[in-house]
């Protein structure tokens, strides 16, 4: 859309002057009618790329989940106790000077909201901030006159999800710290300390002493590392890379989420995690009169997991042929029983939202034991890897001293 800036005056003669997105002229003048402004200058700019600033192109636009939060629920006291929008914008803008972005965000927003725009149409120009739940959602509590409501309604649904977030972060930095701790160790070994221990070694038995197996093949190993250690960790660095990019890829994020859902341990954790996510912002979407089919399609985007989401787009389909949501989920193996149930229990008695909350507070408590369960699990294996890494190198030391003794004896 493209964008034009402005100068017009009011009723008192005090001058203005911005830009508005609007598609042509006309509309802009009629939008500074509104404002009961007289247009005096406009110039059309360029327009702007994928409806989004620059800096959201880059990767910039997003805020942190707890501010987030904060603004969505400031927002919705101010509008429930009846500030206009636009004024309860404008003192929330005044007062975030510590978060210039979402300062910025803000002041965009105001000046859509100004130029004659919904509340929901100007937040969509923010997807890095404001995603398809939170635009879809605002735009059904415009559409029904309970803002305030939706808004309060978001603000618990984010901190569910925050929360979550952080007890899975929380459960999973332990067993990094210490895989990190275990690589930098073996690599520290291999280039310093069994170089030396190699040419104690030799100094001992000889040029032509015969090394135990072990202890050959880990001396081999740090020469190879000492001498190539930049193909090393070009191969290493390249792989990682490499990997990190295909998973980004459509195909490779399928793939890569249909291998978790294979794994031990973590497969359950994943689905329950999935399923969490579907039923509280589907039950929140139709909660807010958000249409089942345009509900699915948004949750489909918004559950995380690539597998889940086809299941999703699959029972868009179903259901857009006249097929009962339950009855799709049931066909699904990926959902347990319970869900299905509770749907059909929802559709009986036409409460689907108050149903599915329930389902997500229960897979909600799952997963904090789940997550519980895996980290009780993760530490005693992180400890016999590492254990069993020293106690590798260690008998590739011991093996040859002990054969030495035996020499001398």
């Amino acid at each position: 859309m493209p964008i034009f800036s402005y100068i017009a005056v009011d009723n008192k003669g005090v001058s203005f002057s911005n830009t508005i997105d609007q598609p042509d002229r006309a509309s802009v003048i009629s939008a500074l009618v509104k404002q009961k402004l007289r247009p005096i200058s406009i110039k059309e700019g360029k327009a702007k790329l994928s409806g989004s600033s620059f800096s959201n192109i880059m990767g910039a636009g997003k805020i942190k989940p707890d501010q987030l939060v904060m603004f969505t629920r400031q927002l919705s006291a101010m509008v429930g106790a009846g500030v206009p929008l636009l004024r309860a914008l404008t003192s929330l803008a005044d007062h975030v000077a510590e978060n210039p972005l979402l300062k910025k965000i803000l002041t965009g927003i105001i000046h859509d909201v100004e130029g004659g725009a919904t509340l929901g149409d100007a937040l969509a120009k923010y997807p890095n901030t404001f995603n398809d739940i939170y635009v879809n959602m605002v735009r059904a509590g415009e559409a029904a006159g309970i803002l305030d409501d939706i808004l309060k309604r978001l603000a618990l649904q984010q901190e569910k999800s925050t929360t979550m977030r952080k007890k899975i972060k929380s459960a999973m930095s332990y067993p990094v710290v210490l895989l990190s701790i275990t690589v930098l160790a073996f690599f520290g070994l291999m280039l310093f300390v069994i170089p030396q221990i190699g040419t104690i070694l030799k100094d001992l038995g000889g040029a032509d002493a015969k090394l135990p197996a072990l202890t050959q093949a880990m001396i081999d190993i740090s020469g190879f590392f000492i001498s190539y250690w930049y193909i090393v960790f070009a191969v290493l660095g390249g792989g990682v890379y490499g990997i990190m990019r295909y998973i980004k890829t459509p195909k490779g994020r399928y793939q890569f989420h249909f291998m978790l859902l294979k794994t031990p341990v973590l497969k359950t954790i994943i689905m329950k995690i999935a399923i969490a996510h579907f039923t509280r912002t589907f039950s929140a979407l139709i909660e807010a009169g958000v249409a089942v089919l345009e509900a699915l399609n948004v949750t489909s985007r918004a559950v995380g997991n690539a597998i889940f989401e086809k299941a999703l787009i699959d029972a868009e389909a179903q259901v857009k042929i006249g097929k009962a949501l339950s009855d799709v989920i049931a066909a699904n193996p990926l959902f347990p029983p319970i869900v299905s149930q509770m749907l059909l229990v929802g559709e009986e008695t036409g409460q689907t939202d108050t149903v599915l909350v329930k389902v997500a507070d229960f897979y909600e408590e799952e997963v904090d034991r789940a997550i519980e369960g895996m980290s009780s699990i993760i530490e005693p294996v992180m400890i016999v890897i590492m254990g069993s890494m020293v106690g590798l190198i260690a008998a590739s030391v011991m093996l040859p001293i002990a054969g030495l003794a035996q020499n001398i004896k």
